[in-house]
């Protein structure tokens, strides 16, 4: 199969880690993140993650109701692989998490596969003012957090959405959560291909150093086989390196503004496409071609944008 070679860059539009004062470039309403996601598969993204926010005050926002503001636009105006969270941000629970991919059916759907510290903490002191006093709160609030998901918790996202012929984004953010979604694969709760994002750099999970990568693609190897498709995501400014490690060895790559919002050292990411069109830059630099939203979907084997229910 040809476009077996190719290689799928998800771009992941807003999230939950970054807040408004961090950047202007930020999309917090749904006219924001609907243009960025239009972008992002415009610049050459096959898959668009998406999270919703509140449009006032930029906070994470897991209702349904929010997520239906943008997801028709999205879907009349491109081709992409949507592709929802069920992380949410890590203070909410596993039930408000999985609402709005269970309401909508995606074609694919983030999972974290294992419970963690999550510290975001850290970028307190790179602000002396914040937009909402909501911002510094959640960050300091990450020193004492636990990143919940059990195995209970996964089981949970993977019978509610599994009967919706949705497919997954195996997040794993360390050794163990490979092994936690070997576990799932040997009880038959998930099937094959498996898409595995390995997660480097987030406080709480493993660093982003190129021994790192090379563990994590070395143990996806050996419990997975032929059975999976790899990918990165490297957090902040470790997003444009290990993507091009990740290229390098075979793997696909995520960038976006909910993963790093820089596009150089010292230089804010104007819009999440100029992230896309760098991930792009280095992958056709090795020779690579990026793969098309319908060649990403028969690579992972998924449903079909017809299929969902928005």
């Amino acid at each position: 199969m040809a476009s077996s070679k190719k290689v799928i860059i998800t771009c992941a539009v807003t999230g939950a880690i970054h807040t408004p004062t961090m950047s202007p470039h930020l999309p917090v309403t749904p006219e924001e993140i609907a243009a960025g996601a239009v972008g992002a598969a415009e610049a050459g993204a096959a898959i668009v993650h998406l999270h919703a926010r509140d449009p006032e005050t930029g906070r994470p926002d897991q209702s349904p109701e929010a997520f239906a503001r943008f997801l028709p636009r999205i879907k009349q105006q491109t081709n992409a692989v949507v592709n929802l969270t069920t992380g949410g941000a890590p203070f909410m629970t596993v039930d408000e998490r999985v609402r709005p991919a269970a309401t909508f059916k995606p074609e694919v759907a983030s999972l974290n596969m294992g419970s963690m510290n999550f510290g975001l903490f850290p970028m307190l002191a790179r602000y002396k003012e914040w937009k909402h006093d909501w911002e510094p709160k959640a960050l300091e609030a990450s020193r004492d957090l636990v990143f919940r998901n059990t195995f209970k918790d996964i089981e949970f996202v993977l019978r509610t959405l599994g009967d919706a012929g949705t497919r997954f984004e195996f997040e794993c953010y360390d050794t163990s959560h490979l092994y936690n979604l070997s576990h799932f694969l040997d009880r038959g709760l998930v099937k094959p291909p498996l898409f595995v994002q390995t997660v480097f750099g987030i406080l709480g999970g493993i660093g982003a150093h190129p021994e790192d990568v090379a563990h994590m693609k070395r143990t996806a190897d050996r419990l997975f086989g032929t059975q999976y498709k790899w990918s990165v995501l490297g957090a902040g400014r470790n997003q444009l390196p290990v993507a091009a490690m990740a290229a390098a060895m075979g793997g696909n790559v995520r960038v976006g503004l909910e993963d790093s919002l820089w596009a150089g050292p010292g230089k804010l990411a104007e819009s999440n496409a100029q992230q896309v069109r760098l991930a792009r830059q280095i992958i056709e630099g090795l020779g690579l071609e990026i793969a098309t939203p319908d060649e990403a979907r028969e690579i992972l084997q998924l449903k079909g944008g017809d299929k969902v229910a928005f």
